[in-house]
């Protein structure tokens, strides 16, 4: 099979599943995963796909179904209202991610099609500008969603405490958003699988 076939068949795999892991492609499509890797560089670029660690989902504008409120636009779990993040565009145009891990990648993927984020403060439960909050990787603290998961503060004193306790980085929007990314990305080694 060439690459170009390869890269349709990727395509209607990925229509038809949103998401998919990178081993899963290698086993349908016969090929090895650094392939599957090659294969995909065309398609993430072009903004058909999203990487995530450990696969691909489709990009929200070639995604035909409609995000509810109640599932996440990026990799489409449940949402948990304690950790949604909301970001609004123009038109009125509201996108929920299941967490602030989704959201951050959302808003990377968006640029400034975003004219505001919100999301919960941890602690107090309380909606916060998601460009103010602090965001806390790496901690032990389990909260069931994606990984790695990041967990958001109104207060940095909150964050550098909660860190103290439970470990992990406390960073602030602009550093979270490239921590993600370079996660995600494969350029660190200590995240886990997105699924």
């Amino acid at each position: 099979m060439l690459p170009l076939e390869r890269q349709k068949r990727i395509k209607e795999l990925v229509l038809e599943h949103h998401t998919m892991k990178i081993s899963d492609l290698s086993k349908v499509i016969g090929v090895s995963e650094m392939t599957i890797h090659r294969d995909l560089k065309p398609l993430i670029d072009e903004g058909f796909l999203l990487k995530t660690f450990g696969g691909v989902t489709l990009a929200n504008n070639n995604n035909n179904k409609k995000s509810s409120s109640d599932e996440c636009i990026l990799c489409n779990r449940k949402v948990n209202e304690r950790l949604a993040y909301r970001l609004f565009m123009p038109k009125n145009k509201i996108e929920v991610a299941c967490c602030a891990h989704c959201g951050l990648l959302r808003t990377r993927q968006l640029g400034d099609q975003v004219i505001q984020s919100i999301c919960p403060d941890f602690f107090r439960q309380t909606t916060i500008s998601a460009p103010l909050a602090w965001y806390v990787m790496d901690t032990t603290v389990e909260m069931g969603c994606c990984q790695p998961q990041i967990l958001t503060f109104e207060w940095k004193e909150h964050a550098d405490n909660f860190v103290k306790g439970f470990g992990g980085s406390v960073y602030s929007f602009s550093e979270a958003l490239d921590a993600i990314f370079q996660k995600m990305s494969g350029h660190d080694s200590s995240c886990s699988n997105h699924q």
